[in-house]
């Protein structure tokens, strides 16, 4: 996996459920280097996010896996061929979605997606996959006329179609409501029951949190971080932010001590408080109102989300985790 020294949650590689195996992997555009020397190791099922700021090489990185591009150095193994020296073959055992994509002018979802049907050996069920991805109720609606979110389900339909083993996600809910990522989450979550490997890449940090099993950040062309969502760079162990407001007629100074002591900030009744545990201030905190029969609505726990390790991670400069 990645050659930095923060290697979280990696897993064993036994070679036989291995879908990209990735060593050294550098491209270069004439003297400038994208890609520096980066290891991946991703297993069959697996959601993995690679995340990273525009420019940083990820996109660069999934060209190369797709085969689209000619790397200048380091191994690459996706599903077990060298991506690029594969053929058709091969390229039937994959499935891409790009940021942006026109879909067939003039032809329903459901003729679409025959029409795709018609380029690979074993195709999937037409109607079946438009079930999957939550279009049947729109097969007969032509392409052009299908909803924003409805058009990206499409996009989704016609890389599946192939019934692929690894499906690359470029950016797959850019611009969607709410509402429609959310459904576009539940639909990549189900590709899990087909025992497709999904390698995704995304701008959205909860959506990274809410799908993948793990992410790899990478900034300047190197893999800075890797692991399970909830544990990258030590999440789990930084420090949490407790925040409430003083009842009436109470100080910090009334605070029990060990509270007092982490008291970090207090402006006009409102209290940050910084806990390596947070059951050692919560636990004193609460016995304190019970004791006093006051409430405390407005309490807050805080720890650092991904958003705000990715932010470290790419920028340390200017945020700090």
């Amino acid at each position: 996996m990645s050659t930095s020294p923060d290697r979280v949650g990696v897993p064993a590689s036994d070679g036989s459920d291995t879908v990209i195996d990735v060593a050294g992997l550098h491209m270069r555009y004439g003297p400038y280097e994208a890609v520096r020397g980066i290891d991946l190791h991703i297993t069959r099922g697996e959601v993995f996010a690679f995340l990273g700021p525009n420019g940083a090489g990820k996109t660069t990185t999934a060209e190369i896996l797709e085969g689209y591009r000619r790397r200048s150095g380091g191994q690459v193994t996706v599903l077990g061929e060298d991506p690029e020296h594969a053929d058709a073959s091969w390229r039937a055992r994959i499935g891409v979605v790009l940021q942006e994509t026109e879909p067939e002018r003039d032809l329903t979802a459901e003729e679409c997606l025959q029409l795709y049907a018609g380029y690979y050996p074993a195709p999937r069920d037409v109607h079946q996959t438009l079930a999957l991805v939550g279009l049947a109720e729109q097969a007969n609606v032509t392409a052009t006329r299908l909803s924003g979110g409805q058009r990206r389900r499409l996009d989704v339909a016609l890389a599946l179609i192939g019934d692929p083993e690894l499906l690359f996600l470029d950016e797959p809910t850019t611009g969607f409501d709410p509402s429609a990522r959310r459904a576009a989450w539940d639909m990549v979550s189900g590709l899990r029951s087909l025992g497709v490997t999904v390698f995704l890449t995304t701008h959205y940090m909860d959506e990274a949190e809410y799908l993948a099993d793990r992410v790899a950040v990478i900034t300047q062309g190197r893999i800075v971080a890797e692991g399970p969502p909830g544990t990258l760079a030590g999440r789990e162990h930084a420090p949490a932010e407790i925040a409430f407001t003083m009842p009436a007629d109470t100080t910090v100074d009334d605070l029990p001590d060990p509270v007092r002591a982490a008291v970090a900030e207090s402006t006009s009744g409102r209290v940050l408080v910084h806990a390596e545990s947070t059951l050692h201030i919560l636990g004193p905190l609460i016995r304190w109102a019970e004791g006093r029969h006051v409430d405390l609505p407005d309490l807050e726990v805080h720890r650092s989300s991904l958003e705000d390790v990715y932010l470290a991670l790419t920028n340390p400069d200017a945020h700090t985790v």
